[in-house]
This record gives structure tokens, C-alpha cells and sequence, in this order.
């Protein structure tokens, strides 16, 4: 199995589609940053550490029934650690079962495997009525 930037990025997003959050959080280094830039009032702009990660993430599918990833591309950068992954996400908003769609893009900083750094570059406005302090900027 390869450990590279890329295939770590597609491992996280088969392990989204299949909501498998216990192997997509396993794929964060212990010591993980994931930063939200975009974030508004009342929603976390960092987490420190797998273990915020994964607290943060841990009703995300019972928030978001992700069903497709699509239009996945990986860009690599100078820095062979660091990648700028662009995807779309769509499924349901399970509270509602009203559609959800959303454009992705993440700066990631990989390092034996493992995700050390994710930048969240998503769009609030996708969110909607989804309860503000939930895990589903991911």
C-alpha cells in the first residue's frame, strides 16, 4: 500500500464515501492540525490533535449521508509532503433529507502516511440549516 500524498487524499475520500470516520481519522498523525479558514462565528477555525479531529468528526455521518465524491484532482506542489486536493461532495442532510452539494479544497501536509496538517477551504454557505458546532467541514 502506498503511503504517498495522493493515495493517502484518495484513501481518506473512499473512507468519506464509505463513512468509515474511525479509518479516516486513523489516517491523521497524533499530533494532526486541521484548520478551517472559512469558518463562521460559532464553527472551530483549528483542531489540535487526532483526538479534536476526531471528537469534532464524530456525528458527521449522522449529519451527512455523503453518497458521491467527484471531480477529484490532486495538484502537488514543490514540497513533495504537501498536496491541493479539489473534490465535490454530495449526499443528504440526513436530519432533512434534503440534498447537500459542496465544493472541496484542502492543503494537506503529509508525512509517513499520515495527514499532518489539512487546510479546509470549504464554503459555509453549503452548510445551510446544518447545526452550527457539528463536524461537517471535513
Amino acid at each position: 500500500m502506498s503511503d504517498s500524498p495522493t493515495h493517502v487524499l484518495r484513501r481518506a475520500l473512499d473512507h468519506l464515501l464509505a463513512h468509515d470516520m474511525a479509518a479516516f481519522i486513523e489516517l491523521y498523525a497524533e499530533d494532526a492540525v486541521m484548520e478551517f479558514p472559512f469558518a463562521p462565528p460559532g464553527r472551530p477555525q483549528r483542531l489540535d490533535g487526532r483526538p479534536e479531529v476526531e471528537a469534532y468528526l464524530a456525528s458527521y455521518t449522522d449529519l451527512l449521508d455523503i453518497q458521491r465524491i467527484d471531480d477529484v484532482e490532486v495538484h502537488e506542489t514543490t514540497d513533495p509532503a504537501v498536496i491541493i486536493g479539489e473534490f465535490a461532495a454530495s449526499g443528504l442532510v440526513v436530519a432533512t433529507g434534503e440534498p447537500y452539494t459542496a465544493r472541496y479544497i484542502a492543503v494537506l501536509t503529509i508525512v509517513d502516511g499520515r495527514i499532518r496538517r489539512y487546510r479546509d477551504y470549504w464554503n459555509p454557505l453549503a452548510l445551510g440549516d446544518i447545526p452550527v458546532g457539528t463536524g461537517v467541514a471535513a
